[in-house]
């Protein structure tokens, strides 16, 4: 049976009406598109906060557009302690991704270790459809995973998600460690 649902992410947060939400896991991620802003980064370039246009982009258009429309937008990452240099980048370039709209929370691993998690990175629209994050070991990405008709999962997805974000430290109160 054909599905309706989207498949391009743009789309997936085109149709979304009432919430999107993101669980990042990992540590690190060799994603192609960032691989030249964390070279960047890593040679010690920073955005200016004031200088809009020189960080501003496609993807935090969409943000703002969908925040716009009246759709809550949180992000929660669940980091190891030292944190990595990855996320440190990651931290860094916040700021961006709250300037277009969202939320996002910290959560140090060790305080997730009761938290039932999926295995995978995931977005959820609307409490219901799942984008699935899949990535190699090393990071780099194989792709997403669109599940639509899959009511446990989207419950695994919304429980855990809410369950961290409950311990998470907003981003402008967590401080790298």
């Amino acid at each position: 049976m054909p599905s309706n649902v989207p498949t391009a992410f743009s789309d997936l947060l085109a149709a979304c009406t009432r919430s999107a939400v993101h669980l990042e896991m990992r540590d690190s991620y060799a994603v192609d598109y960032e691989k030249g802003s964390f070279a960047d980064w890593r040679a010690g370039y920073r955005h200016d906060p004031d200088d809009r246009t020189s960080w501003w982009r496609q993807w935090l258009d969409l943000v703002q557009e969908t925040v716009n429309r009246g759709v809550v937008i949180r992000r929660a990452r669940i980091v190891s302690e030292p944190v990595t240099e990855y996320t440190r980048f990651l931290y860094d370039g916040t700021f961006t991704n709250i300037a277009a709209g969202e939320q996002v929370g910290w959560l140090p691993r060790r305080r997730a270790s009761d938290i039932a998690l999926p295995g995978n990175d995931f977005w959820l629209f609307d409490g219901q459809v799942i984008r699935w994050n899949h990535f190699s070991g090393d990071g780099a990405s194989l792709g997403g995973e669109v599940w639509e008709d899959a009511p446990d999962a989207a419950k695994l997805c919304a429980d855990a998600f809410e369950a961290v974000w409950a311990r998470a430290i907003p981003h402008s109160q967590y401080e790298i460690h």
